[in-house]
């Protein structure tokens, strides 16, 4: 028998059980094929995905442009690692430096590799331009962040299951409470600090949107005390809040920009680090790099897909399918005993389960979407997040929130 003949979705499961770490707990079903807002499991079962491999498929699934570009380009070249130039490196940076407005970008491959690439560079241009001294350098974070699962960046986390059992962890890294101006204003009082990194919108920790002034304030302390402000756009960025970055609502440029996941639409890992000529002239033959990063395969797909976000009028779709899906959510919640609150920018979404965190709620409401034709995934316990690509069309949206305020009607006391 084929290692890749046809199984049913119970041997699938059974196979990652017995021979992968468990370092996932998904949703029991079997994903074999997606197309645009939808993908269908082994038996065949088709569902809207609510989730878009936490935001990276923004485009939609195999997304035909995007598809024939890693097609086109893996008959050509794929990798020549970065001892040698390829024919496409350049044209890819001169267009995604430009798309986002900096002088140079840093690729990379997955969210994690560039938040740990902006850390990097933010330390030796700490040393190197402010004069920080050697070792002393220090990145304020703050608390419910998330930025990835390496040893440095859960150095920066509060969260026990990332910790536990992982030290010792990187120092200098502070944190501080997220959404509290005064919080950082005291931490910057450290002439040691090189830079403040945070999410514009923190995703993991259940989609929670900060005040309409705070990434402005916090943006104005930082050039006041000459600190990097660094914005992890991996999931809030590539149009998802229904702008093309989230900081586009605050009206403010970071110094350094993290983007990862959409940028090249879930086809293939791509990450970026973008920054202007005096942050990132530090940056110097062996300092840092990657074999992968900045491969042609990547340059193609990472360009058909921010072209597609622009042609198709991502950005722009995603607020307006946002404020209906809020708008509804918020007539459901005017009538339900079971759900809290509704929140979000674009299509990135949350809504809260009155319940307790350790409560399996969410999860069954997530299982009762899942029965019902729609995959979504609960984050911290009573939170279900809801980020559906950003092609989906209004008559999808309307379908899909039928069903969600159908399930959860159904879950009611």
């Amino acid at each position: 028998m084929s290692v890749l003949e046809k199984m049913r979705s119970k041997d699938a499961i059974a196979l990652e059980e017995k021979h992968g770490a468990r370092n996932y707990h998904p949703l029991p079903v079997v994903l074999s094929r997606g197309e645009g807002v939808y993908v269908w499991d082994i038996e065949g079962n088709k569902y809207y995905d609510f989730l878009s491999a936490y935001s990276a498929v923004n485009q939609g699934h195999c997304h035909p442009k995007i598809v024939e570009a890693l097609k086109t380009q893996a008959e050509k070249l794929t990798l020549t690692s970065r001892a040698f130039h390829n024919d496409i490196l350049g044209t890819y940076e001169k267009y995604v430096t430009e798309y986002f407005g900096f002088d140079k970008v840093l690729p990379m491959n997955t969210g994690a590799e560039a938040v740990e690439t902006a850390i990097k560079l933010a330390r030796k241009w700490g040393y190197e331009k402010k004069g920080i001294p050697a070792n002393q350098a220090k990145i304020i974070v703050c608390q419910n962040n998330f930025h990835g699962r390496t040893i440095t960046i859960i150095s920066a986390s509060n969260d026990p299951v990332a910790t536990q059992n992982f030290g010792p962890f990187t120092p200098g890294i502070s944190s501080i409470p997220y959404n509290e101006t005064n919080a950082l204003q005291e931490a910057l009082n450290d002439k040691n600090v090189a830079a403040f990194l945070v999410e514009p919108i923190q995703g993991e920790a259940g989609v929670c949107v900060p005040d309409e002034n705070y990434l402005g304030a916090a943006y104005k302390l930082c050039k006041e005390r000459n600190v990097l402000f660094i914005a992890d756009e991996v999931q809030t960025g590539v149009a998802r809040t229904g702008k093309l970055l989230a900081l586009d609502y605050a009206n403010i440029k970071p110094d350094v920009l993290i983007l990862g996941k959409a940028l090249s639409g879930g086809v293939f890992p791509v990450s970026a680090v973008l920054a202007n000529n005096h942050i990132m002239e530090v940056i110097r033959p062996g300092n840092h790099g990657s074999t992968f990063g900045g491969n042609p395969l990547a340059c193609s797909v990472a360009i058909a897909a921010l072209e597609v976000v622009e042609e198709e009028n991502l950005a722009e779709n995603a607020f307006y399918l946002g404020e209906l899906f809020r708008s509804e959510m918020q007539k459901l919640i005017d009538s339900s005993d079971l759900v809290r609150l509704v929140r979000g920018k674009g299509l990135l979404n949350a809504i809260v389960i009155d319940d307790t965190e350790d409560s399996s709620a969410a999860w069954d409401i997530c299982m009762g979407l899942k029965e019902n034709g729609l995959l979504a995934k609960p984050t911290h316990g009573n939170i279900i997040r809801f980020a559906p690509p950003l092609v989906m069309t209004k008559d999808e949206m309307l379908d899909c929130i039928s069903i969600i305020s159908k399930t959860i009607k159904k879950f009611e006391k």
